[in-house]
Parts: C-alpha cells; structure tokens; sequence
C-alpha cells in the first residue's frame, strides 16, 4: 500500500533500530501524529504465549488515568431495578430481553461497551454471535458482568478499557489521543504495561514481552524498550 507524503515525513522522525524509552517516545509520537483531525495513540503489544492454550490467555482491564479521550456510550442489561439504576448513574441504554431483536435483527450497535448483571448473561448469550467478534460481549474478568453496575459504569466512562490477545498473540489498545500531553499519554501506557505484566501466565516461558510499541492512527508504530517495563531477557527484534 502506497504511504501518504504526511506519513512519509513523520515516519522520517523515527529511528527504526531504536528502542525508545516511554518518555521519549511519548513526545515523539506527538510530532508523527500530524494529521488534522485528533489521532487516536495505541498501544501494539507482542506477547511470548499462545493463546489457543486456556492456561496461555492474557486478558483483563485497566483503568486509564486520563481515560482515553473518548465519548464512550454504555449498554447495560439488567432487570427491574437495576435498569432505573443504570440509567440514573450514566448509562446511555440499559434494559433486558427487550433488546435482544434489535441488536440481532436490525443490527443496532450504537454502543461502545456492554455490562450485564449476572442473571442477565443467559439472555445476553444468545448474542454472542454479533457482540462476540466485536469484542462487546460482557465478560468477569473485564468487570462487565457484575451485579454492582453503578461501578462498572463509572470505570468505563473514567476510562476503563478491556486488553485481550488476538489470534497473533498481539493486544492492540487505544491510551489517548495526540491531543494528550506526552506526561499524559506516558501514564496511560505505563498502566497499560503494569496490568499486561501482572497478568503474565504462570505457564508462559522465555520472553514475556517480545515487542512493545506505540503508534498513532495515520502516523509509522514506534518501537519501545520491553526491558524496561519487565526487567526480563532481551527482547526479539
């Protein structure tokens, strides 16, 4: 795929055989992220696992301490109550098998994370079709299946955000927008880092982080030193 002249003169700022520590490369994607509407920054982590093996998943959520600059709008499954409950406390939508038809049959998406109360996931699996390959379904070990959804709601809208292997062992996650300060966009990152390391499996051997890097939606991936959030071997090239 041909590259744009933006993109050519930004991926010049970069050092290909660098290994950038987070500071450095905090501001560095500042000045790659040159387009004119507010860049999305993301984190792209390689991990040494395979997560075809159960014990080998790395998954989980973090709270982003300056969120992720992102509106993000909430769907909430719930019965009585807590539906009221939902709504009251931030939830753009909430209700129960009521919504199952709209979703499955007129392909209303119009949502950015789903959160259910646990009597409601025999309801919401019958979903796991659409929400599944798009990473909506509900799920513990993200806090979005729980009874308390009050919580829940407020994590995700402070900027809570879920991390999970895709079939190439890789997590890919948003941690801001180029609008963020680099101290800003650091911090995000380094939390993100903090929680996939305490989440290594007890089963994963050799190098845990193979490569970690940072990128911009239209700008080139910078690379980040692993050694220095894991204190672990030397990293794959």
């Amino acid at each position: 795929m041909k590259k744009g002249k933006r993109y050519i003169e930004a991926a010049k700022l970069v050092d290909k055989a660098k290994l950038y520590d987070l500071a450095e490369a905090a501001e560095l994607i500042k000045k790659t992220a040159s387009s004119k509407f507010d860049e999305t920054i993301e984190a792209h982590l390689k991990l040494g696992v395979d997560g075809r093996h159960a014990d080998q998943q790395v998954r989980g959520a973090v709270v982003l301490p300056h969120g992720t600059g992102k509106e993000v709008k909430v769907l909430v499954f719930a019965k009585g109550d807590k539906v009221d409950e939902a709504l009251a406390n931030g939830a753009d939508y909430a209700g129960g098998e009521e919504l199952i038809p709209k979703i499955q049959n007129e392909g209303w998406l119009d949502f950015d994370v789903v959160i259910a109360t646990p009597d409601m996931m025999g309801v919401v699996g019958r979903l796991g079709r659409v929400l599944g390959p798009k990473g909506l379904m509900p799920n513990p070990k993200a806090g979005t299946v729980t009874p308390d959804v009050v919580k829940a709601i407020a994590d995700v809208k402070a900027g809570k955000i879920e991390y999970r292997l895709d079939k190439a062992n890789i997590i890919h996650v948003p941690v801001g927008k180029a609008s963020f300060t680099a101290e800003q966009i650091a911090d995000n990152y380094k939390a993100l880092m903090d929680a996939v390391v305490k989440a290594k499996p007890a089963s994963a051997k050799g190098t845990y982080l193979k490569s970690v890097t940072i990128t911009s939606t239209m700008g080139p991936g910078i690379k980040l030193n692993p050694i220095k959030f894991a204190g672990q071997g030397t990293a794959e090239k």
